[in-house]
């Protein structure tokens, strides 16, 4: 039997975590709907080792393919609005590179600390979230009424999280399309996946000429991540859905706590 290094040794485990964490966000992702791709920042940094600045440009490499994938079937079944996606994300472009830009300006440790404030918004908004309920449920398109200038703002502030902190933003581009523009749920999770690709590949486009995007690590992760999701889909319906989002909203605030304690001590 050959024998395995230290030095090999480390990478299978670091292929192993990528794959099994991978796993884990898309079963996340599968099962709630959203949301799950913020753990990616903190897993890269706390679990793999990767520098702050790096694991949120690796994570916009995993954030934009995941959605790329997800978006296929609602693509196939006409639940994407191409304009609304068009229009939104090209707000969104501008905005990523902006924020990739305020990335590079900001150290490791302020940028964990404001992550972990965001991962607290977050955690909020999905524990008080009680409007699904008052949704639309119908699944075809609503009639086109013209651009807010309050989606075309939202589709600009997306961007600039997406840059920065190497975030999809669904819980502000989901929200957005429903509430602004009437978009049935269905529709508008669909148009959200296209819209975070769109502003994903902005972002990553922004890293390149840093050299601060890990593909490898972020193929590992999507592999998982894509069986993960699938399997997190079969599962979405057997639990219930308030209860499952609430306890996930509870593990994102704990996560985030833990990021502004740990980084404010770096900081002081």
């Amino acid at each position: 039997m050959a024998r395995i290094w230290p030095a090999d040794r480390a990478i299978a485990v670091t292929i192993l975590l990528a794959i099994l964490f991978g796993a884990l966000i898309g079963v996340l992702l599968g099962m709630i709907g959203g949301g799950g791709s913020i753990l990616t920042v903190p897993i890269l940094v706390y679990f793999l080792g990767v520098g702050v600045h790096e694991a949120t440009a690796t994570s916009l490499a995993i954030v934009g393919m995941t959605a790329l994938i997800g978006a296929a079937p609602h693509a196939r079944a006409g639940r994407i609005a191409p304009m609304t996606a068009l229009l939104f994300g090209g707000a969104g472009i501008g905005g990523a590179f902006a924020g990739t830009a305020l990335n590079r300006l900001v150290s490791g440790s302020m940028l964990l600390l404001l992550f972990g404030g965001l991962m607290l918004v977050v955690a909020i908004r999905m524990a008080s979230d009680q409007s699904s309920s008052r949704r639309p449920s119908m699944q075809t398109a609503p009639i086109a009424q013209g651009f807010r200038w309050q989606v075309l703002v939202s589709g600009l502030g997306v961007g600039v999280l997406t840059g920065f902190f190497g975030v999809g933003g669904g819980f502000l581009i989901v929200p957005a399309l429903v509430l602004v523009l009437a978009f049935p749920m269905r529709l508008a999770v669909g148009t959200s996946l296209a819209i975070i690709a769109i502003n994903s590949a902005a972002g990553i486009a922004a890293h390149l000429g840093s050299g601060t995007i890990d593909f490898g690590l972020a193929a590992l992760f999507i592999v998982g991540g894509t069986p993960g999701a699938m399997l997190g889909a079969r599962f979405a319906g057997r639990f219930d859905e308030m209860k499952l989002s609430r306890g996930f909203a509870t593990l994102v605030a704990l996560v985030g706590i833990y990021l502004i304690v740990r980084n404010s001590a770096a900081l002081s």
